[in-house]
């Protein structure tokens, strides 16, 4: 989902121009609005999943990456359609490293079948 996110634009780009009477430029901020703020806070959110449990940072990057779909459905203007991508962007960082976290957390477990307890951080 957050890679699909990152490319679906693309196809878009005409429909963009003319429902939102958009510049090339604006477009542009739109497409790449997303993956750079993606990128940029990557590192960071899976540091916040050590410090803090990867469920709690998953959950509210789930919230926050819905809320981010949610604005880019109801956006009038490419100002807000960019904040709003912007948006999905953070959700989307917070999203993937806990993701990968979680898959390794509930393969150790399975594997090893010890405690469980962690599945619960």
């Amino acid at each position: 989902m957050l890679m699909l996110d990152a490319s679906v634009l693309n196809v878009a780009i005409p429909a963009l121009s003319t429902a939102l009477p958009a510049s090339l430029d604006q477009v542009l901020w739109v497409i790449n609005a997303y993956t750079i703020t993606w990128a940029a806070l990557l590192i960071t959110a899976g540091r916040l999943g050590d410090l803090y449990g990867h469920r709690p940072l998953f959950v509210a990057g789930l919230l926050v990456f819905t809320c981010g779909s949610l604005a880019c459905g109801f956006a009038q203007t490419p100002t807000q359609l960019i904040a709003a991508r912007v948006a999905q962007g953070v959700g989307g960082a917070l999203l993937s490293p806990q993701t990968l976290a979680m898959l390794q957390v509930l393969f150790d477990a399975f594997h090893t079948k010890g405690d469980r307890t962690q599945l619960a951080r």
